[in-house]
């Protein structure tokens, strides 16, 4: 393929700075531009690697002789610099587009509404722990372009939000992961379900017959999807008990089966390290990329035993005055937050709230009156909140901060109960990231303890 000449790179994170190093040690013209402000440690990777960046704003006649874009997937396209390009008809890509041009790496390729990080992790620490020559890239670890660049794997394991999937063409998945899909950032879907779904499934962009699509075969959104559109790939459904065409299952005797050509083999639910039915899900899939890899049994059953999970999601902070605090921050819509409540055994108070993305809380409600003593707002804007659950749940109160959030939750919550931080919403009112809002929610419970000693 004849390589581009001048390359621009839109944002100046981890996929923009990996991408702008990318193309700069591959000979092409590269410039980074980011309208906000750049890290310091991505400022000095850039200096040292002798790439052109600007930040607090967009050079425009730069931009616009690009021959090719990589833009960040925070990015929407209805950004005026995006528009701008677009008229200009300049081709755009994701960083893992470009990426995949320069390798022949295996890539195991994870997305879904819910669970596609620790998916994403377990599988990470299935492989490592076989000895594979494996690296971590997308949404979270490195920059797949920069590890492409500087310490290139034999095979990547990749989570790929909906934003990645809009910007990838030509790269291909040896291995594709689809765990679920339920509504999530509607907001940049024109609020059409219809283009969320079609987003996620370019992850089974040119398959072949060589390749695997592993899928949760009760989502009744992916069985629907499934039946309009035909795929080369070998396909592994997966459910929590047994169909005619599953490769993972839950038997009787509530162990997990998995059955493919290269491994076949059971482990007891009971020794996965990972508690919940989501988890189930997250480990069956992680087990049949890892038997389709021909992965040993032993290692298989010894890492879905060990793997210790993932931060901001049902974390358990610590009990304080017999109260157990937990950390679900990466709850970011109503689904995700729907398993974390599937989980709890004690009466909880509920703490919900930040950026709406056009939620339906309904799917919640029936967990919400059976497990939910109070539920405390809190965001710039908890009006939907306090209207759609007044009066359904015994106690609720409206807070604008974490810190009044959490006296509220402690005001409610009694010995033997638990306080759920699980906010179904974006985290971009109040706080920087998920990531953010979770370690300061972790800060705030730990100090309550150390207040308390």
């Amino acid at each position: 393929m004849e390589q581009m000449k001048k390359l621009v790179i839109l944002g100046g994170g981890e996929s923009g700075v990996g991408a702008a190093i990318l193309g700069k040690e591959k000979g092409l013209d590269v410039f980074l531009s980011d309208a906000g402000t750049v890290a310091p440690r991505y400022a000095r990777m850039l200096n040292e690697a002798g790439i052109a960046w600007e930040q607090g704003g967009h050079s425009m006649d730069i931009i616009l002789g690009a021959d090719e874009v990589v833009k960040s997937p925070g990015i929407p396209p209805t950004a005026p610099v995006m528009k701008a390009i677009a008229d200009k008809e300049i081709p755009v890509i994701s960083e893992i587009e470009l990426a995949g041009r320069y390798t022949s790496a295996k890539m195991v390729c994870i997305t879904g509404s819910n669970g596609k990080t620790t998916t994403t992790m377990l599988t990470y620490h299935i492989l490592r722990r076989a000895g594979l020559n494996v690296g971590l890239a997308g949404n979270v670890g490195h920059s797949l372009a920069l590890q492409v660049a500087r310490d290139p794997k034999d095979v990547y394991v990749i989570e790929l939000s909906s934003f990645q999937l809009e910007n990838m063409y030509d790269f291909k998945a040896n291995i594709a992961v689809l765990l679920n899909i339920t509504p999530d950032h509607l907001d940049r879907y024109d609020y059409k379900m219809q283009n969320y779904i079609n987003a996620k499934f370019r992850i089974l962009n040119n398959q072949t017959a060589e390749d695997a699509f592993i899928y949760w075969q009760d989502d009744p959104v992916i069985t629907a999807q499934l039946a309009h559109i035909a795929t080369e790939a070998r396909c592994f459904p997966f459910a929590d008990h047994h169909h005619s065409d599953s490769r993972a299952w839950l038997d009787t005797e509530d162990e997990i089966v998995f059955d493919t050509a290269e491994t076949s083999l059971k482990i007891s639910r009971a020794q996965l390290s990972l508690s919940g039915l989501h988890n189930l899900y997250n480990s069956m899939a992680a087990g049949l990329s890892a038997c389709l890899l021909d992965i040993s049994k032993e290692d298989i059953r010894r890492a879905l035993a060990d793997f210790e999970g993932v931060e901001h999601r049902l974390e358990t902070v610590a009990t304080i005055d017999s109260i157990t605090y937990i950390n679900d921050s990466k709850a970011t819509n109503v689904n995700s937050c729907w398993y974390a409540l599937e989980t709890m055994t004690a009466p909880t108070v509920l703490i919900l709230g930040g950026k709406d993305k056009g939620n339906d809380y309904s799917e919640i409600l029936p967990l919400v009156e059976k497990k939910v003593k109070a539920i405390v707002a809190m965001g710039v804007d908890n009006s939907k909140i306090m209207d759609y659950f007044g009066g359904k749940v015994p106690a609720i109160a409206s807070t604008g901060s974490l810190d009044e959030a959490l006296e509220a939750a402690r005001g409610f919550a009694e010995p033997g109960d638990t306080v759920l931080l699980s906010p179904c919403c974006a985290s971009f009112d109040l706080f920087k990231s998920y990531e953010d809002r979770g370690r300061r929610f972790k800060q705030a419970v730990l100090a309550l303890n150390s207040s308390n000693s």
